[in-house]
């Protein structure tokens, strides 16, 4: 003992001394700053609970069956909500919006409301009826007056029908004859006259008024008149409500709200009919979901960029306007909203793979010398071995020397970020999780089941999965037989059953029976796979659909169609990953063109040789994009980059069915280091 005494007290070396006051102050500032670990609020290796049939529910339900449709008792609808919010945030910021180079400006909530109110009373003066059956179109950019505009479509129990530009021209009269939009709001000149070509082409004619939000040339209005079409300002509907002063007509939560029309990838759009219990279910699911770690409250803030046409970012408004925090829109330019982060600095951040893929690449780019690389890698190391025990933070040593920047590049304050649309890589999540310091979570769903589904629990560091299902949803796997999947093996086609569903598509009962089975059941057309934990993974697609990372749908077969009648073209298989933004396809030319094209070209050789000429690929990706575009293919439908393949494909080699269909799964097995080689060089 006197040993250990005299080892402790006696007098130690200025520098040794120094060292140790160095070490004990590192530590203990580590252990006063370290945050508490994210706990779950379940047994994360028991996420999900089996019931009846097959399905599946979330272990927040453990108790009990009963799905959940809301989450506030006086909060049932998408305006109740939003009330809510008024009342919450003690009338506090709701909207903000800024021009380049300023501040953000904010409209409070009841500037809000009170606009929606003069703007949908201004609407019912000039002949709308207030009840579901009036449909209005809101053909705009994410912008105040957006949400305004749906606002005052649910002050008076009306719907709401999203129009957008990528949607396409011949889509956009679809939609508003299938909807009978009489009324459309748009936000500029430019649209207001893409509304008018229609009309002057004798399209359209259910088209009355067009409403814009932005100032305009008078010619407009006598263009208007000549083809019987009333074209007048917001601003003028606002005054013209506010003097004509309606009392709200508050929805039921039965009532539809929005008909969310999806772009699909073949035929004309379905329009997704949703009431406003589907989407008040589904924000109260997310709320529910994290509710034990994290607490939204009026002083969050949520950056609105992605499409408010879209059910994604309309869910995360949903839960933002119910806890009376705010939304803060981006200017219009996606190449600026690293400039609006900075100037906003908000605390949620809904996001698209895509966007984070590119965050990813920056900061991996940015490591430009050996020891910058060792350094990122093991701050990464480091970070994440601290995600895994449930600490989340930005203030440790790696986030001060190497994480700061990237984590200032987007306003600094993001706490929840959620990720959805398309899946997003395993390795990209685990690093962000690491270098960001928030929560991330990965969302699964579609329009049809509002936008969510499912949801990663807060606490789970895993990635490669979808997380459980939502409190306001079942989930269940079907047989896919043709494909070999079978839900007694944990495996099959996803299917919906809950309050976040559907009620079909505008008037389309055929194609609403293809999605909705008699018992409710809402089928996805995606395969799933239980993972031991309880979560669902998302592992291939029952109909040969994709997604790119940028959430493009693909319809390969049709592409194929058309690139099979280039000369040179024998048989292609064109294929597409949902981590990447672009397609490649193996092509196998046609032995009796080859020959006469290697010879145009000056080569020579065998077929074999012949495949592995860059020229004479060249010269087959050419005619193919030349086919593509003739044919109208989007450009995110050309094939960026070719593999030649010098044997066909056949029944015998196993590559295709009796009936002389691809085998999709084979081919993409025989090809997979050819594809992971053409992404490695695109990249």
């Amino acid at each position: 003992m006197d040993f250990v005494l005299h080892v402790l007290f006696s007098p130690l070396p200025t520098p040794a001394v120094i060292s140790l006051l160095a070490v004990a102050a590192a530590t203990l500032f580590y252990l006063n700053t370290r945050p508490s670990p994210v706990r779950s609020p379940i047994d994360l290796q028991r996420q999900s609970l089996g019931i009846k049939d097959g399905a599946r529910k979330t272990a927040l339900l453990e108790d009990n069956n009963n799905l959940i449709s809301y989450y506030y008792d006086n909060a049932k609808t998408i305006y109740e909500l939003f009330q809510r919010g008024l009342k919450v945030s003690g009338n506090g910021p709701c909207l903000g919006y800024r021009k380049p180079g300023r501040p953000y400006q904010w409209l409070k909530y009841k500037q809000v409301s009170d606009r929606a109110e003069h703007l949908g009373s201004g609407l019912l003066h000039k002949g709308l009826k207030p009840n579901p059956d009036t449909l209005i179109g809101i053909f705009a950019q994410n912008r105040p007056e957006w949400i305004i505009s749906e606002m005052a479509c649910y002050t008076y129990s009306m719907v709401a029908v999203p129009l957008y530009d990528t949607l396409g021209a011949e889509a956009l009269v679809f939609i508003i004859d299938q909807a009978e939009l009489s009324t459309v709001i748009c936000d500029n000149q430019s649209k207001a006259e893409t509304l008018l070509q229609n009309r002057e082409k004798g399209q359209t004619p259910v088209l009355k008024t067009i409403v814009v939000m932005d100032p305009y040339e008078p010619e407009l209005v006598e263009r208007g008149t000549k083809c019987g079409v009333e074209v007048v300002s917001m601003k003028d509907v606002e005054a013209l409500g506010k003097n004509h002063l309606q009392n709200p007509v508050p929805p039921k939560p039965e009532d539809l709200s929005i008909v969310c029309f999806t772009s699909g990838t073949t035929g004309n759009p379905k329009g997704a009919m949703l009431t406003h219990e589907n989407i008040v279910s589904d924000a109260a699911g997310v709320v529910r979901h994290f509710e034990t770690t994290i607490v939204l409250t009026t002083d969050d803030i949520s950056i609105s960029f992605l499409p408010l046409a879209h059910m994604f970012e309309r869910v995360v408004q949903t839960v933002v306007y119910g806890a009376g925090a705010r939304v803060g829109f981006f200017q219009g330019d996606i190449r600026l909203l690293p400039d609006d982060m900075k100037a906003l600095q908000p605390t949620i951040f809904p996001v698209v793979p895509r966007l984070l893929n590119r965050v990813y690449d920056k900061v991996q780019s940015g490591a430009s010398s050996p020891f910058k690389k060792w350094l990122l890698n093991f701050a990464v190391e480091q970070k994440c071995a601290e995600v895994k025990k449930g600490i989340i933070r930005k203030n440790s040593i790696w986030d001060k020397l190497v994480f700061h920047k990237v984590q200032e590049s987007l306003g600094g304050r993001v706490r929840v970020m959620v990720t959805g649309a398309a899946p997003i890589s395993p390795t990209v999540l685990g690093f962000l999780r690491a270098a960001l310091g928030c929560q991330i979570f990965e969302a699964y769903g579609q329009t049809e089941s509002t936008a969510g589904c499912t949801f990663t629990m807060p606490g789970d560091a895993t990635s490669g999965h979808v997380g459980v299902p939502l409190p306001c949803n079942f989930v269940k796997l079907v047989d896919v037989e043709e494909m070999n999947y079978f839900a007694s093996n944990g495996e099959g086609e996803v299917c919906i059953m809950g309050k976040n569903v559907f009620k079909g598509y505008l008037k389309d009962p055929e194609k609403t029976a293809e999605a909705l089975d008699k018992d409710g059941w809402l089928h996805t057309g995606d395969i799933g796979k239980w993972l031991p934990s309880g979560v669902l993974k998302i592992i291939d697609r029952k109909k040969n659909i994709f997604k790119l990372a940028q959430g493009e749908y693909i319809a390969p077969e049709k592409i194929e169609n058309v690139y099979v009648h280039s000369g040179p073209v024998a048989q292609v298989f064109v294929h597409g990953d949902s981590l990447q933004s672009c397609l490649v396809a193996v092509v196998v030319p046609d032995p009796e063109v080859l020959p006469s094209l290697a010879k145009t070209l000056g080569c020579r050789g065998s077929v074999e040789e012949l495949c592995k000429n860059t020229e004479i690929k060249r010269a087959i990706l050419a005619d193919m994009t030349k086919l593509g575009k003739d044919a109208g293919l989007k450009s995110f439908e050309q094939v960026k980059e070719l593999h030649l393949h010098p044997e066909l494909f056949t029944i015998e080699n196993g590559l295709l069915t009796p009936t002389l269909k691809a085998k999709r799964a084979e081919l993409k097995a025989l090809f997979q280091p050819q594809i992971d080689a053409l992404y490695a060089g695109i990249q």
